[in-house]
C-alpha cells in the first residue's frame, strides 16, 4: 500500500472516532470554503476545501490538492483547528462559542482567536483573570465552564423568583384568604439566594 493510501485510509478510520458535534462544527466550514482554488492573491497558494497545501502536507497528504479527500479534509480541520488549539472540551460546553473560534481559527489560524476568547472571558468575568497566552487549555475551559454558571446563574435566579412570585399573587386571586401569608411568602422566599452564591 502506497504512503498516500495509508494517510487516506487513516483519515477515513478517523472519521469514526470523531464526535457527531465537532462534525457539525466541521461541515459548514467545508462548504463555505469551498472546492479547489490557487488565487495568486492568496499567500496560502493551492487550496482545497479550505486546506492550503502546506498544511495538507504537513498531515501527510502528497498528492494533488485538486484530489484532496473529504476525509482527509475533516480529519485536519479535527486535528489542526479543535484538538491542536484545545477546542475539543469545549464543544461539550458551548458548540455554538466553539464553531465561532473554530471558524475564526480556520481563517488565520488558532493563536487569535483563541487570544481573543480569553481576552472576551476575562472581559466578561473579570474575577478569572485568566492568562491571555493564545493557548486555551484546563485552566481556560474551566475558567469558561464557571463564567457560563455564573452568567446562566445571575440570569436564572431574578426570573425563577419572578414565575415563584407570580404563581404566590395567582394564588392569592385564587383564593383571597391566602393574602395574610403574601408578606411572608415574599420576605422569605422571594430574593432569599444571594447572587452571591453564583460565583
Amino acid at each position: 500500500m502506497s504512503k498516500m493510501k495509508i494517510v487516506v485510509a487513516a483519515a477515513a478510520a478517523a472519521l469514526a472516532l470523531i464526535s457527531p458535534a465537532a462534525i457539525e462544527i466541521i461541515e459548514p466550514t467545508i462548504k463555505l470554503e469551498g472546492g479547489y482554488v490557487n488565487h495568486p492573491n492568496d499567500p496560502g497558494g493551492e487550496t482545497n476545501k479550505g486546506i492550503t497545501k502546506r498544511v495538507a502536507v504537513e498531515h501527510g497528504y502528497t498528492d494533488p490538492m485538486r484530489k484532496l479527500p473529504h476525509s482527509v479534509a475533516v480529519s485536519i480541520y479535527y486535528q489542526s483547528y479543535l484538538v491542536k488549539p484545545g477546542y475539543v472540551p469545549l464543544i461539550a460546553l458551548d458548540p455554538a462559542v466553539t464553531s465561532e473560534l473554530f471558524d475564526t481559527s480556520v481563517n488565520m489560524g488558532p493563536a487569535r482567536p483563541s487570544r481573543f476568547f480569553q481576552q472576551s472571558l476575562n472581559e466578561i468575568c473579570p474575577s478569572l483573570k485568566l492568562k491571555v497566552d493564545g493557548q486555551v487549555g484546563p485552566a481556560t475551559i474551566a475558567g469558561y465552564a464557571r463564567c457560563q454558571r455564573t452568567l446562566l446563574c445571575k440570569a436564572m435566579l431574578p426570573r425563577l423568583d419572578a414565575k415563584q412570585l407570580g404563581e404566590y399573587d395567582r394564588l392569592i386571586r385564587a383564593n383571597p384568604k391566602l393574602k395574610v401569608f403574601r408578606k411572608g411568602w415574599v420576605n422569605h422566599r422571594i430574593g432569599n439566594v444571594s447572587m452571591e452564591k453564583c460565583a
